[in-house]
């Protein structure tokens, strides 16, 4: 970072708050911040981080990585990585919808996975990476005004040394829930507050409860508890595990009028508490190796951008359902990057940067729905309720409404506008890993995208279209293979590996040449 310099003899300067530039300021050193930081770095532009903590918090919050991120991890060759930290087995794709459990182990290609990953462990993981890319994160550092013109930003911080300035083209508010940021920037959060309180822990209990075949507990003076959820008049219980571990995933979920800290970690008394109230018996636990208590809202910010403030993850959209928050705020994070990036290197076409409010507000509604959807399904005590479940679970007996839902959750099933005149059905969707052919061997479309460039992909030896890419040969990578039952000619990739555009097969050169430049110039810019 470059500060302004001061001089002895100039005592006025002296005593004025140091200057900082840089090309963006991130507040906020999350997942969302992370991810956002380490996508600007590869696209050579110039991130500061500013964390409020003075170190990276150990109070357990998530517990993995699910979804569509996945994916996008694999392209950016970090998912290996990620892997190789996870100390848990891989569960199965099962997982929970609005109070009952969802299994996708019959489809054989489902679209949602999960990856066990305790979010300390995550935020380990992309510091390393942000690291390798020679960011900096300035942690204990709190932003207490923001402030901007039509050229630039301004954060003014608190610092373990005092206050200064950061000057910048745009600040990002990675910053959560309650976001400063956002506050600062003086836009709406609307939305509902659930006053149900969730607890989760990973745990073993004591040799008096009995384990049985099926996974389910016979416990002393309840009798049996079965894996999967267990409702009474007083909350929901949830029981998971596996035979190979005696280590077992309990959840409660109960309503109360209590606010907690969530600075404040939840203890094996307040576990234990939580699930007498719940069951009515004492469920004896020997020792946690999890804790968590978390809270549901269902909020989203009107707009993600107010000038040269934006927003991305828990400070632009909170979700009453777990397992998808840290996939939207990632994935919003890699959709951000690249527009700023463009804008930062002077090449971005009008009105790509408002496309990060229209694209990613869209999706963030989309899990908005379905989260809703949890909360009724989670929140229903009468027969009623009972009867909407057992028909909810029967009709993923199905594959299609169970090829929706899993969509649905890994936020896979998006599509993004996109100007293609000839309306190819790929276009706006995130682009397949196909295998390719060259005559250096056998690759994936996730190897072309691990530098986070856009690639223009040709899969018919189009020459035509190669051509007329040219022009465009700094900001866009131009690759030629194979790939088995292609469907399309060529494919045009944007960095966050959304497809935006794609020649039919054998398209004619006037009208395919004519689609591909427009393509172009609509996300990359005059040439």
């Amino acid at each position: 970072m470059r500060a302004v310099p001061t001089t002895g003899t100039d005592r006025a300067a002296a005593n004025r708050p140091v200057v900082v530039d840089a090309d963006v300021v991130i507040v906020g050193a999350g997942p969302t911040g992370s991810m956002l930081a380490a996508e600007l770095a590869l696209a050579g532009v110039r991130p500061l981080v500013l964390e409020r903590q003075p170190q990276r918090r150990d109070t357990p919050k998530a517990g993995g990585l699910g979804g569509q991120i996945l994916q996008l991890l694999r392209f950016r060759g970090l998912l290996e990585r990620f892997e190789a930290a996870c100390t848990d087995p891989v569960p199965a794709p099962r997982f929970p919808f609005g109070g009952v459990h969802v299994d996708f182990t019959g489809l054989t290609d489902s679209p949602m996975h999960a990856l066990p990953l305790p979010q300390q462990t995550l935020e380990r993981l992309l510091d390393e990476r942000v690291g390798e890319l020679d960011v900096e994160i300035r942690r204990g550092h709190r932003v207490i005004g923001v402030s901007q013109d039509a050229t630039a930003v301004t954060a003014h911080v608190r610092g373990p040394a005092g206050e200064y300035r950061v000057r910048a083209r745009y600040l990002v508010g990675c910053d959560g829930g309650r976001s400063r940021v956002r506050e600062l920037a003086g836009i709406a959060f609307p939305g509902s507050t659930y006053p149900e309180v969730n607890r989760l822990a990973q745990v073993t209990l004591a040799d008096s409860v009995t384990g049985l075949a099926d996974g389910s507990l016979d416990v002393p003076g309840f009798g049996t508890v079965r894996t999967g959820f267990t409702r009474t008049d007083r909350g929901l219980f949830g029981l998971g595990g596996s035979a190979d571990s005696p280590v077992l995933s309990l959840f409660t979920t109960e309503d109360e009028t209590v606010e907690y800290d969530d600075d404040v970690p939840m203890t094996v008394d307040e576990l234990r508490d939580s699930i007498r109230r719940v069951l009515g018996v004492d469920l004896p636990v020997a020792e946690a190796m999890r804790l968590s208590r978390f809270t549901f809202k269902d909020r989203q910010a009107e707009n993600y951008r107010a000038g040269r403030i934006l927003l991305a993850g828990d400070a632009a959209h909170l979700f009453p359902a777990t397992g998808v928050a840290i996939n939207a705020g990632m994935l919003d994070a890699v959709n951000l990057a690249w527009k700023l990036a463009a804008d930062v290197h002077g090449w971005a076409p009008d009105g790509l940067l408002d496309t990060y409010h229209d694209e990613r507000h869209r999706a963030g509604a989309r899990v908005m729905l379905h989260t809703r959807a949890q909360a009724a399904l989670r929140r229903g005590h009468d027969p009623a309720a009972e009867a909407l479940r057992s028909v909810f679970q029967e009709l993923l007996t199905d594959e299609q409404p169970l090829r929706r839902v899993a969509a649905l959750i890994a936020g896979s099933d998006s599509r993004y506008a996109s100007p293609n005149h000839n309306g190819h059905n790929l276009t706006g969707t995130f682009v397949p890993d196909l295998t390719l052919h060259t005559d250096r061997g056998a690759g994936s479309v996730a190897e072309l995208l691990h530098t986070a460039r856009p690639v223009l992909l040709d899969l018919a030896d189009r020459a035509d279209l190669r051509e007329a890419a040219q022009e465009w040969h700094s900001r866009i990578d131009i690759r030629t293979a194979k790939t088995g039952d292609p469907q399309a000619d060529a494919l045009l990739i944007r960095p966050d590996a959304h497809i935006a555009w794609a020649a039919a097969i054998d398209e004619p050169t006037g009208t395919a040449v004519s689609g591909l430049r427009r393509a172009l110039s609509h996300w990359f810019g005059t040439p």
